[in-house]
């Protein structure tokens, strides 16, 4: 679970760069490694060239990064480890606020400004990386816990180190609701197989990028496993709702 940020400080004001307010790439990464701890110089300059930052330039070359820039990295960084967001998505989001636009909120409920420098964001990205215990994981999802052990035992949910994710609550509120319909875990076991199978399309694709020792690479195979995996989602829910429609038909 990241660590708390209670002192954080305001924008234009970060360590190395006293009065400046500016950062060079190593004291970037050392403002994020509480939180990213495997972060590397080629991701952000891969986020860069995906246009997920802009960060000024010296007159040598040197990239700049403000205060707001360290604190957009921080949001997006987020939103692809806790949510596993495509930054496609993401990109639009932030594309949006610049634009002085509201947009809908992502996926976890998350709307806050990635250029606002608040103890807020640090509540919000705690939140979103929370590990819950089993009987915690049941109360937020308003389970009874044989629901909770039932999804262990069908292997929809899994526990790493007797702790829950956000995405283990997700599936057990949708399954709460499912219940309401006579629909019990037991009858969700294809579901377990069909990701898994979908998993393994994805893996086979990125599998050339994925396998290439330079950071750059993982993170284009990561970001490709994302992107397919969506289409992916968007396939089946499609196929779906045709059945469904022709029900009214």
């Amino acid at each position: 679970m990241p660590a708390s940020h209670p002192a954080r400080r305001p924008a234009g004001v970060l360590p190395g760069s006293p009065g400046a307010g500016v950062l060079n790439i190593g004291e970037v990464l050392r403002e994020l490694a509480e939180d990213f701890p495997q972060v590397t110089a080629s991701k952000i300059r891969f986020l860069e060239e995906k246009g997920l930052i802009s960060p000024q330039r010296t007159r040598a070359g040197y990239r700049k990064y403000a205060a707001h820039d360290v604190e957009r990295l921080r949001f997006v960084l987020a939103l692809q480890r806790d949510q596993y967001l495509p930054l496609k998505v993401i990109k639009d989001y932030v594309d949006a606020i610049d634009r002085g636009e509201r947009p809908e909120s992502l996926p976890g409920g998350m709307t806050l400004a990635p250029r606002v420098v608040s103890d807020q964001l640090s509540l919000e990205l705690q939140g979103h990386a929370r590990r819950l215990t089993a009987e915690t994981l049941a109360a937020e999802a308003g389970a009874p816990r044989r629901l909770v052990d039932d999804l262990v035992s069908f292997g929809l949910i899994t526990a790493v180190d007797n702790r829950f994710d956000e995405h283990a609550l997700k599936v057990t509120k949708a399954c709460v609701q499912l219940e309401g319909h006579g629909i019990e875990p037991r009858h969700l076991r294809p579901f377990r197989a069909a990701a898994d199978r979908e998993l393994g399309l994805v893996e086979s694709v990125v599998a050339p990028l994925a396998s290439r020792r330079d950071v750059a690479s993982k993170a284009r195979a990561a970001e490709t496993a994302r992107e397919i995996s969506e289409l992916c989602l968007g396939l089946h829910s499609a196929l779906v709702h045709s059945h469904i429609a022709r029900m009214d038909s």
